[in-house]
């Protein structure tokens, strides 16, 4: 699995952060989508190579704009320092 970390704008509040998650849940192979609505980011968990175009979609189908696409770790990976 991976997990890859987007930035968000124009979250501010559950519903929009509901919205949001439904969109992304849509995605094939995702299995869990976690947002912080206070930091705009949201971590979307996958089990098949997730494509940001895709991400970006769902975002903008929700009512939103992709930033920024982050660091994504695979199962067993870890950040490095």
């Amino acid at each position: 699995m991976t997990a890859s970390t987007y930035t968000i704008r124009g979250m501010a509040c559950g519903h929009c952060a509901e919205s949001v998650t439904k969109e992304l849940e849509r995605i094939a192979g995702v299995t869990a989508v976690t947002v912080d609505v206070d930091s705009g980011k949201v971590v979307v968990t996958c089990d098949t190579d997730l494509k940001t175009a895709d991400v970006r979609a769902a975002v903008e189908q929700a009512g939103y704009e992709l930033t920024a696409e982050e660091t994504s770790f695979g199962e067993g990976d870890s950040p490095q320092s």
